[in-house]
């Protein structure tokens, strides 16, 4: 099938309606993620999908790296909720008033950060980065940094269960 300018014949266009061509379906190449967004020490964070980059109004989504055994500081996303995703790695999420609480994750599995919940996240492994991709419900990256949260009580474990993993 040729070229036909299909793009020209697809909608009715009219002065000032955006074309699909330019405001439609954006990919963004993994190399061309943007580096220039909140950060919280031991992770590093890079924008894929945001208002500055593709217009986006409801979400933020992007990478996070973790360096071996590196733990972040506690801090919560204020209003936002988050969807982190295991690429590669093994990570370790505490949360809670005194971070009580624990859970783990690999690749493959899902953790949701519900909004203005204390947490840490951590490369629970030694030697291997933990690789992650990062949404939330917001276009802004809010990262509220907290100093005076330090687990003052042995954790309580909560075991990280699914159809995959059992309860040991």
């Amino acid at each position: 099938m040729g070229d036909h300018h299909h793009h020209d014949h697809d909608r009715s266009h009219h002065h000032g309606e955006p074309r699909w061509k330019h405001d439609g379906v954006r990919v963004i190449k993994g190399d061309q993620l943007d580096p220039n967004t909140a950060q919280t020490p031991g992770m590093f964070r890079q924008a894929a999908i945001n208002a500055a980059r593709v217009g986006a109004q409801k979400i933020w989504a992007g990478t996070v790296a973790i360096q071996p055994n590196a733990k972040t500081g506690v801090h919560h996303h204020g209003e936002l909720e988050s969807v982190i995703y295991v690429v590669r790695g093994h990570a370790r999420m505490r949360w809670g008033d005194r971070l009580e609480y624990v859970a783990e994750a690999g690749p493959g599995d899902f953790i949701f950060v519900p909004p203005f919940v204390p947490h840490q996240e951590i490369n629970a492994s030694t030697d291997e980065p933990l690789e992650c991709v990062l949404v939330r419900s917001d276009n802004e990256a809010v990262v509220v940094n907290i100093t005076d949260v330090e687990p003052v009580e042995k954790p309580e474990e909560v075991y990280w269960v699914d159809p995959i993993h059992k309860h040991p």
